[in-house]
């Protein structure tokens, strides 16, 4: 059973979980509009201050892109079947090396089983509360590029252990450090390039490599793993779906650099999870309506559920 049907009725969760097309085409416009944007910023004012920030937007919306191909997996991104299947895979997943169908599979056990033995992200958010130095040193490894470079390289390695082994596919679709990637890379290398060549050739021959490649090997990894600790990361190992999620609130800084998207409204996303993202927070106020808001796991911002993960 749906656990939002709990505590909200029928016509409630229906108007919630409605989906627009005009909605999917603003999300995923606005996302690469961010991006162009963020290179132009550079390419009109070239200093270090705008390439850093160039890279940290632009890397907290490759992490959009993904949410967004979250939104497809779950058929909410667009109303018409087509669209959602067509952009949730080459609009969004495969220009950060992602695949939507092997995300699909995967991440719908996870909301099957959440927190339980049979999540196969559970190896991830059992890993927590964990100590500072032990987040310190995996911060550092994101922002310095060791994670995305190891997970690149494991990518290509898998890619090719993978070829014309259905076996290995399957084994592969329940790996939580490899949950949205492409197992076909061949099919989306040549898009993750081409978005660096397009910004090649918009401006310098180093435009990609630094705005493209760099934001995915260290901002990316670094605010990949913030909303996978915030999301689940020392809470309930429970069935029960107040306390085994947690929903984060963010301010206009952490939407943009953190949490795009609404993807900080977790809890409510696993109450209804075909309700579309921008829906969340009116989903968090019915919730709070229907008198669960003091059981509900909520942190008030992204360093408070740091901290509650050891930080």
């Amino acid at each position: 059973m749906t656990p939002g049907k709990a505590y909200l009725d029928t016509d409630t969760i229906r108007a919630l979980a409605a989906r627009t097309d005009a909605m999917g085409v603003w999300l995923v416009a606005h996302c690469w509009g961010v991006i162009a944007g963020s290179v132009a910023l550079f390419a009109v004012w070239p200093n270090p201050l705008t390439a850093l920030l160039a890279i940290v937007l632009i890397g907290s919306r490759q992490l959009g892109l993904a949410i967004l191909m979250h939104e497809a997996a779950h058929n909410a991104l667009f109303k018409t079947r087509w669209l959602n299947e067509f952009a949730g895979e080459w609009l969004c997943g495969r220009p950060i090396l992602a695949e939507l169908g092997s995300y699909r599979h995967y991440h719908l056990t996870h909301h099957r089983y959440t927190q339980t033995d049979k999540d196969p992200d559970l190896v991830l958010s059992s890993k927590f509360p964990t100590t500072r130095d032990s987040l310190r040193r995996k911060f550092i490894r994101d922002l310095t590029g060791q994670t995305g470079l190891r997970q690149l390289v494991g990518q290509i390695v898998m890619s090719f252990r993978l070829a014309g082994d259905d076996d290995a596919i399957e084994a592969a679709n329940q790996d939580a450090a490899q949950a949205f990637k492409a197992r076909d890379l061949w099919k989306s290398l040549p898009v993750f390039i081409g978005v660096a060549l397009a910004m090649s050739l918009a401006g310098e021959w180093w435009y990609g490599l630094l705005f493209w490649l760099l934001p995915y090997l260290t901002w990316f990894q670094l605010v990949l793993r913030i909303r996978n600790i915030a999301e689940h990361g020392a809470t309930e190992q429970s069935d029960n779906p107040l306390q085994n999620v947690r929903t984060t609130h963010a301010g206009p800084v952490a939407r943009a650099l953190v949490a795009p998207y609404w993807v900080n409204y977790h809890l409510e996303h696993h109450m209804v999870m075909h309700v579309p993202c921008w829906r969340l927070p009116r989903m968090h106020k019915a919730l709070r309506d229907a008198g669960i808001g003091d059981r509900m796991r909520v942190s008030p911002n992204y360093g408070h559920a740091l901290a509650e993960a050891g930080w």
